[in-house]
């Protein structure tokens, strides 16, 4: 019996496209940086189990890195506010549609979870 197919960054940003954008959210208009990072949320997904927003510290606890966990909950605000969402992975139709670029995002996430984080990934509790 052969091992199972890694999903390729490509099948993910098609299997999420249709998710996402049934509820308003579309895949930043730098197709060669979404694949990127989508590529880099496998990777993620190999080492803890669970896909993980890559510009963010997670912790390889799954209880700790909920709230990053692709898409992560602060998604929905980032886009609402900037057009984007922090890791500029995901943005608005509009946005979309125009090919408007990417601008930075503020990190909604609170001090106190990346530093749980880091705790958690450097072997603590």
């Amino acid at each position: 019996m052969s091992a199972p197919k890694e999903m390729t960054p490509q099948q993910l940003h098609d299997a999420l496209a249709k998710v996402q954008e049934a509820k308003g959210y579309y895949f930043a208009c730098e197709t060669d940086m979404v694949l990127e990072i989508l590529q880099q949320m496998l990777d993620m997904k190999k080492r803890y189990g669970y896909l993980v927003c890559p510009c963010r510290l997670s912790s390889g606890n799954r209880e700790i890195d909920r709230d990053i966990m692709c898409p992560c909950q602060y998604r929905d605000e980032d886009v609402k506010e900037h057009g984007f969402c922090y890791c500029g992975l995901y943005t608005d139709e509009e946005r979309r549609k125009n090919s408007v670029p990417r601008v930075p995002v503020p990190e909604r996430r609170p001090v106190e979870k990346s530093m749980a984080a880091l705790g958690a990934s450097l072997g603590g509790k």
